[in-house]
């Protein structure tokens, strides 16, 4: 998981030595859906990596993306498969978090809980693009990152790690995930021979057993909800995180309409210019989330139901206070 052209389908690509796709490397999304790929490595370990859209997709909602993600994890954990780890992308030449970086990340949270937060990676890309001689800058982002937006994740376990776009590099990372040599193998083999949420699944080809060591297979707090507590999807703690974001966009286009109304009683061409703008913006924003917004309603009988039979899950949402901003203040060449 993780913003637009952050990287999770390159990611992907190179631990499976797949084709780039076309627009990889724009801020554009290039993954729709929910995608597999699986990969067979020396020892008999097969691993499924899944590739997943992120939430702030050029050609989706939020709100799809969401139940997009969720089908497929509620469809695997009924089938009894767990997840062996999570992969969380984030540039680190992005010198701003900035209100899309953070919805992101606030919805992962809502979506993941606090108990599978140990096999979680924070993952950095983009670093073999980068100029030697603004590293300072580039680990004073990282600071930042580790010591603030992403301080409560890696307070229950979730670890950073770095990206240098080489396929040895996407297979420590999962090998560290996973705790498996065959992994390491794996990828020098690969490299002599010849893609949202990365999400891995490990088991042994033969189906006798699963892979040990590594970080515990956890359930997602979403596949609690849904699966263990019987929740629809909007009454999820993603959901109920995503409605929030509807209603402040309702707020924000309530407060520029008044602001341009204001403007237009003062006669204030050069405001009412600058308002008028921020009003398309806003009504491109409405005219996305409307629909989605009345989906995500929970009808009364439903909370009835829900404070009557529901189950408790183990896991819980992790809390975060996220504000857009700076992550570092000098310039870089």
């Amino acid at each position: 998981m993780g913003p637009t052209g952050s990287g999770k389908s390159n990611f992907i690509n190179k631990l499976t030595g797949s084709e780039e796709e076309p627009g990889a490397h724009r801020l554009e999304s290039c993954t729709q859906g929910v995608r597999e790929f699986t990969v067979n490595v020396p020892g008999g370990t097969r691993y499924v990596f899944v590739d997943t859209p992120g939430f702030d997709d050029t050609h989706q909602s939020d709100c799809d993306v969401l139940r997009t993600i969720a089908d497929w994890l509620d469809i695997k954990y009924r089938r009894g498969v767990k997840l062996a780890g999570v992969v969380y992308t984030h540039r680190i030449s992005d010198s701003r978090m900035s209100n899309a970086a953070c919805k992101n990340l606030d919805l992962f949270c809502h979506l993941c809980g606090d108990k599978a937060a140990q096999c979680v990676r924070m993952v950095t890309t983009m670093w073999d693009s980068l100029k030697s001689e603004n590293s300072t800058v580039y680990r004073s982002r990282l600071s930042q990152l580790e010591g603030s937006y992403w301080k409560p994740l890696i307070g229950l376990g979730a670890r950073h790690e770095q990206f240098f776009n080489t396929q040895e590099s996407a297979w420590h990372i999962v090998h560290g995930l996973v705790q498996t040599p065959s992994s390491v193998d794996a990828a020098r083999k690969m490299e002599g021979g010849s893609a949202g949420q990365v999400l891995i699944q490990g088991e042994m080809v033969d189906g006798r057993r699963k892979i040990e060591g590594g970080s515990a297979r956890q359930v997602l707090l979403i596949q609690e909800e849904m699966v263990d507590a019987w929740k629809e999807l909007n009454e999820t703690s993603a959901g109920q995180a995503l409605y929030s974001r509807f209603q402040e966009v309702l707020l924000e286009y309530k407060k520029t309409l008044k602001k341009l109304a204001d403007a237009l009683a003062e006669k204030d061409p050069s405001t009412v210019e600058q308002l008028r703008a921020d009003y398309c913006k806003v009504e491109a924003q409405m005219q996305k989330v409307m629909k989605d917004r009345e989906g995500m309603k929970i009808s009364l009988r439903r909370r009835i139901a829900s404070f009557l039979f529901g189950r408790k899950t183990r896991s819980r949402k992790i809390e975060l206070n996220l504000t857009p901003g700076d992550l570092d203040t000098n310039q870089v060449n």
